[in-house]
């Protein structure tokens, strides 16, 4: 890896391709960007790891929001698993309950679930009722790789000061800076030491188009000024 860490988001094999052909260090798999990135098939994560070999961060999530029931859990499971098997690196999953907070029940099912490959929490810890609780709640469970984190639900740009603190705090190294990035975040956070950086719409024209590798790049040399 260089100097810190790139992550982009997938559709399918194109993007993938030319997210690494850009020079990005991993990437998070998901389906329907309309929901925000839902769980993708097998086959996507299969198919991609034939042609590229950058580390995929699979997407367990079984619809909008970030509750889940015990039925949407078991079919979790089962798709981890098949996930797994396809060649998935590692999974993106957190859950709240209906309180805001983070269920650890829910949670911690997913994590015994795909052990011992890594995880990411994803931006539910953005949603939550009580930001810092969640993040105390969240930071010390195991084979926990980053946090994606926005450090507030409207993005970066209003969550620049949460993930300041959250860097002063010790959680630099967790951080997974993503929601809304924009370039002119990219220098601050690497001045609070954040080291990995996430990108989706920043590195397409549209969600109807796919990842455009010159795009990638700019971003990777955005993120090596370290």
């Amino acid at each position: 890896m260089t100097g810190a860490l790139l992550e982009v988001i997938a559709l399918d094999v194109r993007d993938a391709v030319a997210a690494e052909q850009g020079g990005a260090d991993r990437l998070e798999v998901v389906a329907d960007m309309a929901a925000d990135g839902l769980t993708p098939a097998a086959e996507t994560v299969a198919d991609i790891a034939k042609e590229c070999s950058l580390p995929q961060m699979v997407m367990l999530r079984p619809g909008p929001g970030f509750t889940v029931t015990d039925e949407q859990l078991e079919r979790l499971r089962a798709s981890a698993r098949a996930l797994a098997d396809a060649g998935a690196a590692g999974f993106v999953f957190g859950f709240l309950d209906e309180e805001g907070a983070v269920d650890l029940a829910a949670t911690e099912a997913m994590i015994h679930a795909v052990a011992p490959l890594p995880w990411t929490f994803h931006r539910a810890v953005d949603h939550a009722a009580d930001v810092q609780a969640a993040w105390r709640a969240v930071r010390l469970l195991p084979n926990l790789a980053t946090v994606l984190t926005a450090g507030s639900p409207e993005g970066v740009a209003g969550g620049l000061g949460v993930l300041r603190a959250r860097a002063g705090a010790g959680d630099a190294g967790l951080i997974l800076a993503g929601g809304g990035l924009a370039p002119e975040h990219v220098p601050p956070l690497l001045d609070y030491g954040v080291r990995a950086f996430h990108v989706g719409s920043a590195v397409r024209p549209s969600w109807h188009d796919p990842v455009d590798t010159t795009l990638v790049r700019h971003w990777r040399a955005l993120a090596d000024q370290t």
